[in-house]
C-alpha cells in the first residue's frame, strides 16, 4: 500500500492549446478510496492514465509512497488497472485470466493457483474458474477484471469507469461489492466515473474536475453540505441542487414575487453585487403558507417521496421554456396536484447557499 500524490500535474495533447488536465495537486492517503468525478473532457481519465503511465507527465510531478513514478513505465509503477471494457482474453479461462499476470512474472503454478483460489473466493467466482469470459455475465466478467488485479497485489489499484457498461441494476449492487472489498484489501484506489451518485457512495473522498481543473476534493458529505462554486453545488447531488438568480434587496434576495430573507453578513460579502445565486437542495424546499410562487408541472411519485418539478408561477410561452426548473422533494402521500400553484419556502434557513454570480463561489 501506498499513498499517491499529484503535484502540479499537466497534460497537453499534441495539436491542442488548453491542457486536459492543468496543474492538478492532490494528495490520496494510504488505503484511501478516492474518487475522480467530472463531466465528459474533464480530465479525469487523463489524470488516471498519467497515474498509470499510460499518458506523458508534461509538467508537474507523480509519487506513489516516496517514489517519483513520473518517467517510469507502468509495468515498473506497482499499480493494477481495471478497464471498464474488461480487457479479458477470450480464448483463455477464468483462472487463466486472473493468474496471467503472476505467470508472466514467473511465479510458479502450484502458488499461481493459490492465489488465484483465493481471489475466486474473495469474489464469489470459484464455480466458475474452468469457464472462458464468454459464458460469462457482464456483472461476473467483471469480477474476473477485479480478480485479475487483486492477485497482483499490488501497491494502487486504478479503475476507470469499471461499471459503465452493466444495467442499473446491477451497478448498484457492484459499486457495493467494490466498496467492500476495497476496505477489506484496504489498497489506496482511484476511480474514475461520470456518476455523481456512484461517487458519493463509493469514495472517502471525491475529487471534482471540470475542464482539466480541480474544482474541489473532500468527502462525500462536505461536497453536498458545503460546495465552494455553483459548478460543484450544481453536478453533486441528485436530484441537483436548485440554483436561483435575484436581485439583491434590502434583507435577501428577491426570487419572482418573494424575498428570500439572507442574512446581513452574507449580503455584506457580496461587494455591491447587483444579483446573487441562491443554492437549495430539494429536501431542504417546503410547500408553506408563504414564499416563492411556483406552478408544479411534474410530480413524480416514488411510493414514499414524491418529486415536484416545477417552474416560478405566472410564466408563459418561451419564458416557461426557458425558466430554470426547481425541483422539491416532499413526502409522497402529500404531494400536490400537478397543474397546482403553490408557495415554496426554506424548512432550514441555515442550509442555503449563497454564490456571487460574479465569480460563482460561495460566500454563504
Amino acid at each position: 500500500m501506498a499513498t499517491v500524490s499529484f503535484k502540479g500535474a499537466t497534460r497537453i495533447y499534441p495539436g491542442s492549446t488548453r491542457p486536459a488536465v492543468d496543474s492538478l495537486d492532490l494528495e490520496i492517503g494510504d488505503g484511501e478510496f478516492m474518487v475522480l468525478v467530472g463531466p465528459s473532457g474533464c480530465g479525469k481519465s487523463t489524470s488516471l492514465r498519467m497515474l498509470a503511465g499510460l499518458e506523458e507527465v508534461d509538467q508537474g510531478k507523480v509519487f506513489i509512497g516516496e517514489r517519483d513514478v513520473t518517467d517510469l513505465p507502468p509495468k515498473d509503477r506497482d499499480i493494477a488497472m481495471v478497464f471498464q471494457n474488461y480487457a479479458l482474453y477470450p480464448h483463455m479461462s477464468v483462472a487463466d485470466n486472473m493468474g496471467f499476470a503472476l505467470k508472466l512474472a514467473g511465479v510458479p503454478r502450484a502458488e499461481r493457483d493459490r492465489q488465484v483460489l483465493e481471489a475466486a473466493k474473495l469474489l464469489g467466482l470459484e464455480e466458475y474458474l474452468d469457464r472462458k469470459p464468454k459464458a460469462l455475465s457482464g456483472g461476473q466478467r467483471q469480477r474476473v477484471a477485479m480478480g485479475r488485479a487483486i492477485v497482483r497485489k499490488p501497491q494502487v489499484f486504478l479503475m476507470d469507469e469499471p461499471l459503465s457498461n452493466l444495467d442499473a441494476k446491477l451497478r448498484v449492487s457492484t459499486r457495493t461489492e467494490i466498496a467492500k472489498l476495497q476496505a477489506r484489501l484496504g489498497v489506496t484506489t482511484v476511480y474514475v466515473t461520470h456518476d455523481q451518485v456512484e461517487a458519493m457512495t463509493m469514495g472517502d473522498r471525491v475529487a471534482v474536475l471540470k475542464d482539466g481543473l480541480l474544482q474541489q476534493a473532500d468527502s462525500p458529505m462536505v461536497l453536498y453540505d458545503a460546495p465552494v462554486n455553483l459548478f460543484v453545488a450544481g453536478f453533486i447531488g441528485s436530484p441537483a441542487m436548485n440554483l436561483l438568480t435575484g436581485d439583491v434587496v434590502d434583507g435577501g434576495v428577491r426570487v419572482g414575487d418573494y424575498v428570500m430573507p439572507v442574512p446581513r453578513e452574507v449580503l455584506d460579502r457580496a461587494s455591491g453585487e447587483e444579483k446573487l445565486v441562491l443554492g437549495v437542495r430539494p429536501e431542504n424546499f417546503t410547500v408553506a403558507p408563504e414564499g416563492i410562487s411556483v406552478d408544479i408541472d411534474v410530480v413524480e411519485e416514488l411510493g414514499a417521496d414524491a418529486y415536484l418539478y416545477s417552474t416560478l408561477a405566472g410564466l408563459s410561452g418561451d419564458a416557461k421554456l426557458t425558466a430554470p426548473q426547481l425541483v422539491v422533494r416532499v413526502p409522497g402521500r402529500d404531494a400536490p396536484a400537478r397543474g397546482a400553484t403553490v408557495k415554496l419556502n426554506i424548512s432550514d434557513p441555515a442550509k442555503l447557499h449563497v454564490f456571487s454570480s460574479a465569480t460563482e463561489l460561495r460566500i454563504s
